[in-house]
């Protein structure tokens, strides 16, 4: 019995030291952000914000193990304002993605749960002041509000759900400026990550509670009080992770630059632009220009009799395309063709890689890693 009890003093230990980093982290970084003046200053403010309702969060848990805010007067002081995460975090996305990005006054409208939750939760603790022990005590709604708010999971069914459904808001966003040809976006894999991550992690937080509220609870009678639940703490645990991590990478890319908006040109350069790009796809397509190894954009422009820097120019607005990549992308599938025809078994893959017009083994692997995102090798085991 002694070994147990001094177990469990070791995970409450190792949980309170858990948030504690969790918590301190957001609030240092969520400061360094909030205070940064660069070009994403309101990107910065919103993760900021985000980092500290998670450490706030953090910290009401850990006060809690130590016995503290349970009906005393820390009770009525902490609020728990988790309604409000899945509007931050889309806001942030939006604002890192949409040129000279501002909150409108209709934006406002997405913090009303917000609002709800405040008022909700201050309704509910001030029952405790009437409360006496026996129903009768409190009126109907005190009651009946009493159960729902705090004998039953309804805070954070409403907020991991309201976190998965701006989630996925923000990709829909995300998609959406992505197909605007007048942007172009830099790296912004780890945003996505981040989309990723909320939405995973609160879709599976949801599963369980539901299933826990829902069935298991039903199904056994028992009385349900989500502080005992198995999964509270470890739930604030993936908190302080995903804490942790937001606060390194909105730190890593405070200054970064999300997207370039691409100049428009006149109607008459784009037309002879596109003229350009149908000869070079002619050349390709019909002529199979791309076989040859050493094709270069001087060589093309030879072909064609206009000037290099109009070829280049020509596939990065027209196709969006880098002249290397462009010219890949046929080797890449010519190879595949190759690879499909029984005849080709006999020749090795870097020998039909040489055929297609790559002029050594690594140009090929590259290429084919690039823009398949696999190994040479599996594109003949995919055939």
């Amino acid at each position: 019995m002694c070994i147990f009890h001094q177990n469990m003093e070791n995970i409450t230990i190792l949980t309170i030291c858990a948030y504690s980093v969790g918590a301190i982290q957001g609030i240092v970084f969520g400061s360094i952000l909030f205070l940064n003046k660069g070009s994403y200053r309101i990107a910065n403010k919103l993760l900021a914000f985000i980092l500290f309702l998670f450490s706030y969060r953090l910290i009401i848990q850990i006060m809690r193990l130590f016995g503290i805010g349970y009906y005393d007067s820390w009770y009525y002081i902490m609020l728990d304002l988790s309604w409000i995460n899945g509007a931050l975090l889309y806001f942030y996305v939006l604002a890192q993605i949409t040129p000279n990005f501002k909150l409108k006054r209709k934006d406002w409208i997405h913090f009303i749960p917000l609002l709800i939750q405040i008022i909700c939760s201050v309704f509910v603790r001030l029952q405790n002041i009437y409360w006496d022990g026996t129903k009768e005590s409190l009126s109907w709604l005190g009651y009946w509000g009493y159960v729902v708010w705090m004998n039953n999971a309804t805070i954070y069914i409403i907020a991991s759900s309201l976190i998965i459904f701006y989630a996925i808001k923000a990709e829909k966003a995300f998609k959406q400026q992505e197909a605007d040809s007048s942007i172009v976006f830099q790296n912004l894999t780890w945003l996505k990550r981040i989309i990723l991550s909320f939405k995973v992690y609160f879709a599976l937080i949801l599963a369980i509670i539901i299933i826990d509220q829902f069935v298991f609870n039903i199904q056994y009678d028992t009385y349900y009080f989500y502080f005992t639940r198995f999964y509270y703490y470890p739930f604030f645990l993936g908190i302080a992770i995903l804490n942790y991590w937001l606060g390194i990478e909105g730190l890593r890319r405070k200054d970064a630059v999300s997207f370039t908006i691409k100049q428009k040109i006149p109607t008459s350069e784009k037309e002879k632009l596109e003229e350009i790009a149908a000869a070079i796809k002619l050349e390709m397509e019909e002529k199979q220009l791309y076989r040859n190894p050493e094709l270069s954009i001087n060589l093309l422009a030879d072909t064609l009799a206009v000037k290099p820097y109009l070829i280049s120019k020509s596939l990065n607005e027209i196709f969006d395309k880098k002249f290397t990549d462009y010219i890949n992308e046929y080797r890449v599938k010519e190879v595949k063709k190759l690879i499909a025809n029984p005849d080709n078994d006999k020749y090795t893959l870097l020998g039909l890689a040489m055929t297609a017009g790559f002029n050594s083994k690594s140009s090929f692997n590259r290429a084919v890693n690039k823009q398949l995102g696999i190994s040479p090798n599996e594109l003949r085991q995919d055939s």
